[in-house]
């Protein structure tokens, strides 16, 4: 009786085993799988301000890992860290060196880290880096995306590992995670949206990963979709993320379309009341800012739009009306 009953166990496990290797099998791209598409340089300079990549990639300005200045906005060394609950994550370098950052990787590779966040070696990559919101754009942007990023300097910078505590440094697990934020689909504009509205669904859902910071997340670090955008607290560190839903109390609601999208030109956020705001974008929106500020007013425009779209959704902070929110 009790052979049979190891017997049991060992099958059990052995089937157990099984079913977690196939669900956790890497979905990737072929090369064939690309459409025929000529990469335009200019607009992947374009999408690499909408996402805002120098922000994490570029190294810090100071020998501290955690300095959110950076030295060079176009030296893509890596070396940032985010300190997060799951333990310390380094910004790895994406720069064109063929040994130390992407020099390498063909434009198939890029594709499956940014939609599907696999590494070249078939490796699950960690959604720190936010490829859960990458996954929405389109391939032909994230080819262009490639061309730039293969313009600029190369650097030979090492970055060390992840520092994380099992049983998050088991990469082959996130295949599971993926299983429910993962599917490489691209945006789907909301129902019945203006080209304007469409448009700013693509950039924020898409390039401009916002709901990443903006929204909570739950214990396994996935973002709560009934609550998405509604402000959270920083997943790098202390601070809470502001609500940028349309409720009139705790988010943007009372906040004029125009004055949203001049406020991503200039920097001074709009004021709640209607008056006139002297009150400016810190921490690490002040960079979002500065990026966004280099789109063109008709796309600022649009992701005003689209944001004024969100339904209403209480934050579960409430807010400050004279300190700013971190990341604000």
């Amino acid at each position: 009786m009790l052979r049979k009953l190891i017997v049991a166990v060992i099958v059990l496990g052995l089937i157990g085993l099984a079913g977690f290797y196939v669900l956790t099998i890497p979905h990737s791209l072929a090369a064939s799988d690309l459409p025929d598409h000529k990469p335009d340089v200019a607009n992947g300079k374009y999408l690499f301000a909408a996402g805002g990549c120098e922000s994490c990639h570029a190294a810090p300005a100071s020998d501290k890992c955690d300095d959110k200045r950076v030295k060079d906005q176009e030296v893509l060394a890596g070396g940032r860290c985010l300190l997060t609950p799951f333990g310390t994550f380094n910004v790895p370098n994406i720069s064109p060196d063929p040994d130390h950052g992407i020099g390498k990787w063909t434009p198939a590779q890029f594709v499956n880290a940014m939609k599907y966040g696999v590494a070249p070696d078939g490796s699950h990559l960690y959604p720190a880096f936010p490829y859960p919101s990458y996954q929405h754009m389109k391939v032909e942007d994230l080819i262009d995306l490639k061309a730039y990023l293969d313009t600029l300097p190369p650097s030979k910078n090492v970055v060390p590992p992840h520092n994380l505590s099992f049983p998050f440094s088991f990469r082959r697990g996130l295949g599971l995670w993926k299983l429910l934020y993962v599917n490489g689909q691209e945006v789907a504009p909301p129902a019945n949206a203006t080209p304007a509205v469409a448009r700013g669904a693509y950039l924020t859902l898409g390039p401009g990963h916002c709901s990443e910071c903006h929204s909570p997340r739950n214990i396994i670090g996935g973002i709560i979709a009934s609550r998405a955008f509604s402000g959270g607290p920083s997943p790098v560190g202390g601070g809470f993320i502001p609500n940028i839903t349309s409720d009139d109390e705790t988010g943007i609601g009372k906040w004029p379309e125009n004055d949203i999208a001049q406020s991503f030109k200039d920097g001074f956020k709009p004021s709640r009341d209607g008056g006139l705001s002297i009150d400016s974008y810190g921490s690490d929106m002040a960079a979002v800012q500065r990026n966004l500020a280099q789109l063109s007013d008709d796309d600022r425009t649009a992701i005003a739009a689209f944001l004024k779209t969100l339904p209403p959704v209480k934050s579960a902070k409430p807010v400050q009306k004279t300190t700013p929110a971190a990341g604000s």
